[in-house]
């Protein structure tokens, strides 16, 4: 399964209201969970919160994927978000975060996690893809981007 196909202007938000981790983690949530991919929304903060605890998925390059297993959800989901000013992610080069990947997948399907989590390091080694979605106005302009790559 293509990461494209999971992205879809629902699950992108444009730019992000929240300016701590746990606030953006909740927001990405509340996103997935308004748009019906999940519904257990407090079970699936409670998953990421457990997996940030283990060690922070704040990347370098200003790139964050927190994710988690849950059976809060039946199938991989993911949501996208951008925060211009960036947030504070505790990024392993200590920069902020501003590109936001929160995934959640079933324990029993680890196979489109993985791949999922290897298509958004190979997406994100290009700066310039980075730049270009940070800078994305509206979440149909980030699905243009990933269609376009």
């Amino acid at each position: 399964m293509a990461l494209i196909d999971l992205i879809t202007e629902e699950v992108v938000k444009v730019p992000l209201a929240s300016q701590s981790k746990p606030e953006i983690i909740k927001e990405l949530i509340r996103l997935l969970h308004q748009t019906g991919h999940i519904e257990q929304l407090e079970a699936a903060y409670d998953a990421v919160l457990t997996r940030e605890a283990q060690g922070s998925t704040g990347l370098e390059n200003g790139i964050a994927v927190p994710h988690a297993k849950t059976n809060a959800v039946k199938n991989l989901t993911i949501a996208i978000g951008i925060s211009p000013a960036g947030v504070d992610f505790e990024a392993l080069d200590g920069n902020p975060s501003h590109l936001f990947f929160l995934m959640l997948a079933p324990p029993d399907q680890p196979g489109h996690h993985i791949e999922a989590l290897a298509e958004i390091a190979r997406l994100t080694r290009s700066k310039a893809f980075c730049n270009i979605v940070t800078a994305a106005v509206s979440a149909r302009e980030v699905i243009e981007i990933f269609r376009e790559e």
